[in-house]
């Protein structure tokens, strides 16, 4: 069943950022660009004071987080083996942040046919509606990203872009955040070259 498409409330809000680490970095088409987005994104969610968690996939080997992307905000950064984010230390993190759960997670990270993929199907079978990044989202094939993001649409994601979350949260010209959210969106996003099957659906704000 699709979940549905609604205003997003910082207060029950959670950006969740998936496993951008520096082993990833040439492995990855479009890494830059990838990059270039998830930091508008995540400083914009840094501004409306929404929670972010990140996790790293087996960073002893994988590396962590690129030094591109400013997580110094970040409630965590959880090492996992597992391909979902889900793991009982980011289950205890949300109960510490919202008491219970969020009413959306806003998901953004690699890879998108594995840990992206695998953490929204935990999401959504805990009944948490679940926002995917798609210019915010890659794997080492495009392919697989877009097949991917199929899916996730089909299993009820809302398949979204980083500017659509971002214009879905400021709302008003007249939020305190306008002028120094102006700035950051100024620049377009990215072209991650996402096929047309499996662009964003989300409505224009």
């Amino acid at each position: 069943m699709s979940h549905r498409l609604r205003f997003l409330n910082p207060k029950k809000t959670l950006f969740l950022l998936c496993d951008i680490q520096e082993k990833f970095r040439h492995a990855i088409p479009l890494f830059e660009g990838l990059i270039k987005n998830v930091n508008k994104l995540t400083t914009a969610g840094k501004e409306f004071e929404i929670p972010l968690i990140v996790t790293e996939q087996f960073p002893e080997k994988l590396g962590q987080t690129v030094k591109d992307l400013d997580v110094s905000h970040a409630e965590a950064i959880i090492s996992k083996t597992q391909f979902s984010m889900l793991v009982p230390e980011l289950e205890s993190k949300i109960k510490t942040i919202y008491g219970e759960k969020p009413c959306d997670v806003v998901l953004y990270g690699l890879e998108s046919h594995v840990c992206i993929e695998q953490t929204a199907i935990d999401f959504l079978n805990n009944g948490i509606n679940v926002y995917i990044v798609a210019d915010c989202c890659t794997s080492r094939l495009n392919q697989d990203r877009d097949l991917a993001l199929e899916r996730l649409r089909d299993a009820g994601c809302i398949i979204t872009t980083s500017e659509s979350i971002i214009f879905n949260l400021l709302r008003d010209k007249n939020n305190p955040k306008f002028n120094v959210i102006r700035k950051l969106v100024y620049p377009p996003s990215e072209d991650m070259q996402l096929s047309k099957s499996s662009g964003p659906s989300a409505s224009k704000l």
